[in-house]
């Protein structure tokens, strides 16, 4: 690699912030989008072809997918905020020390995750309350999802960090050509050799590896800044790695968690066809879940970049910025889903029965889910300025303020209750985190920041 390549910014000192935030952005939420089309092709496929049964299965099957996943993403964030960090640093070479080990980590997580799936895999479907058809259904996928873990795990990796390797573009490209071909196997699988969610799930994973295969091409080739030219692993990077990641991971698992608990909770209060409904509310808000992540994700390479070269002032107009992005667009899906839920629903089914649960579900659970791009861009901002404590706190204080209104409401409203109880839970975090997230920022803006390269002034 060319000494000139090495030392390349890839944020300009007279580049206005807007500019390197959809620079950034753009590329991440049409990545995230992009690959959310993954699950969300397989719900279309499954419901319209295996019916409220098979939508229950794969639903149930999901929480243990998204864990195994939460790996990869814990990885690709932790190893990306680094190599950003190092990049503002000019620390060239920790930088491919950290790219050396991610690869390490993903082969650990990988081989501790196939066991577990094996081993547990069927039990956590019944804990969740399948039986009958449903079980059958998301055994069906999991048998697959045993093998295929490892693609799972790496999938997730790899666009992240070819996307902090300044190559936001080819990142996109990457998950563009893995949900494509997702969506021809799908239709093979399950809509021509009509092999259900068994044929799904074998789909994911040839997509998948397709994504794996030509990320690690990237990282041989000179198109590459940090190149993979050798495998080597460094322990105290894996650590902090695993520290700057863990958040992103625990809300992962709190995902997981959370719609395994709604599932056992609907099939308590309801019933399979009130799983299935979840699945297409579910599906629905990944959308917006993809969009707010995907501009969390792309908030954090220009964040960590200028709190390495300590440009402090652009972090406070780069996170405004992120906000005012994820809540408007929040609103607006909120309330496009509240007047015309029926266009969304029947995407995923025609089933009469399914459709009318459905948007009565629909308009309880997701109407405070703008809040949840609060959340997101409060954790990753954290994480993207080295604090991962406080990221922590975000993400497992979006699991642990849930647990009473699942338990309690319900109870007093029934099925009702288990659709409120999210969007009741957002509210009291986001009153919690938002002040949280100020006073770190009013801090931040208290140091010194450099305006260009000769220039130093303290702000107050």
């Amino acid at each position: 690699m060319s000494k000139s390549k090495m030392t390349e910014e890839i944020i300009k000192k007279n580049e206005s912030v807007s500019r390197v935030f959809w620079r950034f952005a753009i590329p991440s939420v049409a990545a995230m989008l992009i690959n959310g089309l993954y699950q969300i092709i397989d719900g279309i496929f499954v419901g319209h072809y295996v019916g409220y049964a098979g939508l229950a299965g794969i639903n149930m099957a999901w929480p243990i997918i998204a864990t195994v996943m939460g790996f990869g993403i814990l990885i690709g964030m932790g190893a990306g905020s680094l190599l950003s960090m190092f990049r503002g640093e000019r620390q060239f070479q920790k930088a491919a020390l950290v790219l050396q080990t991610s690869i390490g980590l993903t082969i650990v997580f990988s081989l501790i995750s196939m066991p577990i799936v094996a081993i547990w895999g069927k039990e956590l479907l019944i804990l969740q309350g399948a039986m009958g058809d449903s079980l059958l259904h998301g055994n069906d996928y999991l048998k697959v999802f045993i093998y295929s873990a490892p693609a799972a795990i790496a999938s997730a990796v790899i666009p992240m960090l070819v996307r902090n390797d300044n190559s936001p573009k080819i990142a996109t490209t990457l998950t563009i050509i893995g949900a494509v071909l997702n969506i021809v196997l799908d239709y093979l699988y399950i809509g021509v050799l009509a092999q259900g969610l068994q044929g799904a799930a074998i789909a994911t994973a040839w997509s998948q590896s397709v994504v794996i295969l030509l990320g690690i091409i990237y990282f041989l080739s000179h198109h590459a800044e940090i190149r993979l030219t050798r495998l080597a692993f460094d322990m105290k990077k894996a650590i902090r790695i695993c520290h700057l990641g863990a958040s992103s991971m625990v809300m992962f698992a709190y995902f997981s968690f959370v719609i395994a608990l709604h599932n056992r909770l609907l099939m308590e209060y309801g019933s399979e066809v009130h799983v299935g409904a979840f699945a297409i509310i579910g599906y629905i808000a990944t959308m917006y879940y993809l969009f707010a992540e995907g501009i969390a994700s792309g908030m954090q390479p220009p964040i960590s970049y200028d709190f390495g070269e300590q440009r402090y002032h652009r972090i406070k107009g780069t996170l405004m910025l992120a906000l005012k992005v994820v809540l408007i667009s929040g609103i607006i899906t909120v309330a496009l889903l509240v007047v015309f839920p029926e266009f969304f629903i029947r995407w995923f089914s025609d089933s009469t029965e399914l459709i009318a649960t459905a948007v009565a579900g629909m308009r309880l659970h997701l109407c405070a889910l703008f809040l949840d791009g609060v959340l997101f861009l409060a954790s990753v901002y954290f994480m993207a300025v080295g604090k991962a404590g406080k990221a922590m706190f975000v993400s497992i204080g979006n699991m642990v303020v849930q647990l009473p209104f699942l338990f309690f409401v319900p109870q007093w409203l029934g099925v009702d209750g288990v659709w409120l109880a999210v969007p009741m839970s957002n509210v009291v975090l986001t009153l919690v985190v938002v002040p949280m997230l100020w006073k770190d920022l009013t801090i931040l803006m208290s140091k010194k920041v450099v305006i260009n390269d000769a220039t130093t002034v303290t702000t107050s």
